[in-house]
């Protein structure tokens, strides 16, 4: 079985950890990442994008954007759109 090292190979393709590139590309990760998770609840809890733009106070195309990873909301307005869907957001503090 051959061993795949996945830091080198995300190094190789989006540059060293830290460099512009890198964060750049993780930043848009992240975006994409809590787009799906909003999108995934939003279809679960059966509410159209129109309908959750309107419990927040948004546009359509807004919660459009943050699904499609084009935009990266705020937490606070993460924390509202998942509100509105009826998801409970909790954290806990790992030493």
């Amino acid at each position: 079985m051959k061993i795949y090292d996945v830091s080198a190979e995300l190094d190789e393709y989006f540059g060293k950890e830290g460099s512009p590139s890198r964060i750049e590309a993780e930043e848009k990760a992240l975006a994409f990442f809590a787009g799906q998770m909003v999108e995934e609840a939003r279809k679960k809890a059966h509410i159209t994008q129109s309908e959750l733009a309107k419990r927040i106070g948004v546009d359509k195309s807004y919660i459009s954007k943050i699904e499609n990873g084009i935009i990266e909301p705020k937490f606070s307005t993460f924390y509202r759109i998942m509100s509105a869907i009826g998801c409970r957001i909790e954290y806990s503090l790992q030493l």
